[in-house]
């Protein structure tokens, strides 16, 4: 029996394998690594700009719980930004862009609401005695 030449195509097919699992191997390994921080400052501006939205909005009046938690996601996300945790700043920033969509939601409904009872004719005087309904 001859042994394997170094060019015989089992040995060829081999080769390629082995090189396309290191390259896919290495490509997910630099693209998640450096994709993180991109990643975080999307969601981070994302949450910003809706968070100004729901103070504009005036849900530091109307939803402060939500406007609340956003800030605070963010300000947290931003903390673990600044020490590379690019990943859980993501999460956190993600979360902020929620709590602030949920301030900004609530903020108009109630904006809306208060709108509709300044419109409505105040019903309270009509209904005095002694007045003509």
């Amino acid at each position: 029996m001859q042994p394997e030449k170094a060019t015989s195509p089992t040995r060829i097919r081999s080769v390629r394998r082995l090189d396309c699992t290191l390259l896919v191997t290495l490509l997910l390994g630099l693209s998640l690594s450096g994709c993180g921080n991109i990643l975080y400052t999307y969601r981070a501006n994302s949450a910003s700009s809706r968070l100004e939205e729901a103070r504009q909005a005036g849900a530091e009046k109307t939803a402060l719980y939500e406007y609340t938690l956003a800030q605070e996601h963010l300000n947290k996300a931003m903390s673990e930004a600044s020490e590379a945790d690019y990943g859980d700043a993501a999460d956190l920033a993600q979360l902020a862009d929620g709590y602030a969509e949920q301030a900004v939601e609530k903020a108009k409904r109630r904006m809306r609401a208060q709108s509709k009872d300044e419109q409505q004719p105040d019903r309270a005087k009509s209904d005095e005695p002694g007045e003509p309904k």
